[in-house]
């Protein structure tokens, strides 16, 4: 007998936890003529936790649930962010309702006028680490998105389906674009190397057309999961690429110090083209895995790789653009000194991709 009480202690819990099976909360995002509006549900056990009520579905009955509605909002509003254009949006809460069939409270708000890009970051009850927030995004009227936010992964982005949607991704993925290139110490260093020969402006544009050719390839097979090579396997193959364009240069200017009349030889032997094509493959998949942590929105899918692409070829132009007067300013007139650059260069070359290589291959890629 003196375990009865217990037992149906066990067995009141056990219906609860039917109940209220899992710490869920829902977030119904509305965008329309009217602007952006909203809602969340989130379950009397997680407001009563954080607000002090004692029991929990007490928060069921409308008047105690309305007692509580400034301090709950509060704190919602706390742990709720939207951000939209790129800036932050004020959230402007309506009413609040007791949704008894959900053991849930429904919190509504407006957002101010319609966005064509939104950022939701949201984690409601962090005091619970396997919290989950459900988020539906809808757009005149439609289902247009969902996605699941956790404490790890916090944030949903989302581009409207209408021209100002468009332009923000435009804005979004050329500036990604343009950033990741300049900031890729590997992909600069073997645009550089590519460039440290030197030629005429026709022979430049060639090898940077096939690079750009190259890597649009493989960067939109990647990003659209048609063929995803390991990161393992690409990263260590991309420091590669520059320890081979590095080792060509040295031969092509062996070759050109070895005899004036063999220099025509050499440029017509230049592999350089080549090279960044197919070598603008390997590259065009490490662009891909960026372009995919960045996060592609599944409706605007098309726009967001072409602009990406684009703003890679423009970070691109300013790469080629500087490395080409800089060599051509220190080569013109004194060849010499123009094949010496060209000569430590390639040098310094090898030795980056070299350390890259093991670095990747054995450590960083393990």
């Amino acid at each position: 007998m003196g375990r009865l009480p217990g037992a149906i202690l066990l067995l009141f819990l056990a219906a609860r936890a039917d109940a209220h099976p899992a710490p869920f909360s829902f977030l119904d995002l509305h965008l329309g003529a009217g602007g952006a509006r909203g809602s969340i549900i989130v379950h009397d056990l997680d407001a009563a936790h954080d607000l002090g009520v004692d029991p929990p579905e007490g928060l069921l009955d409308p008047d105690i649930a309305a007692r509580h509605r400034d301090a709950l909002q509060t704190l919602i509003a706390e742990r709720l962010r939207l951000t939209m254009d790129g800036a932050a949006r004020a959230i402007r809460w309506t009413t609040l309702e007791v949704v008894p069939e959900r053991f849930g409270l429904r919190l509504s708000f407006t957002a101010g006028a319609r966005p064509g890009h939104v950022n939701v970051h949201a984690v409601v009850f962090p005091y619970d680490p396997v919290h989950q927030t459900f988020v539906n995004v809808y757009e005149d009227g439609q289902l247009r998105q969902q996605n699941i936010l956790t404490a790890e992964d916090p944030e949903l982005r989302y581009y409207a389906g209408t021209t100002q949607g468009r332009l923000a991704v435009i804005r979004t993925f050329v500036a990604s674009g343009i950033e990741h290139i300049l900031i890729g110490p590997d992909h600069v260093l073997f645009l550089v190397g590519l460039l440290l020969l030197g030629g005429t402006l026709r022979r430049l544009a060639l090898i940077v057309t096939a690079f750009t050719i190259g890597h649009s390839i493989t960067l939109s097979l990647a990003a659209l999961d048609i063929v995803t090579p390991p990161a393992r396997f690409i990263e260590p193959l991309i420091a590669l690429t520059i320890v081979v364009v590095g080792t060509d240069n040295l031969f092509v200017l062996h070759d050109r110090r070895r005899a004036t009349a063999e220099v025509a030889g050499a440029a017509s032997r230049d592999a350089r083209p080549l090279f960044a094509g197919f070598f603008g493959l390997v590259h065009g998949f490490g662009f891909a895995f960026v372009l995919k942590e960045f996060g592609l929105p599944r409706d605007a899918m098309a726009w967001s790789l072409v602009s990406f692409n684009v703003g890679v070829e423009l970070g691109q132009l300013v790469i080629v653009v500087a490395a080409a007067v800089g060599l051509g300013l220190v080569a013109r007139g004194r060849p010499a000194l123009g094949d010496a650059l060209a000569r430590a260069g390639s040098i310094g070359v090898i030795l980056a991709g070299t350390y890259w290589f093991v670095d990747r291959l054995f450590w960083t890629g393990g």
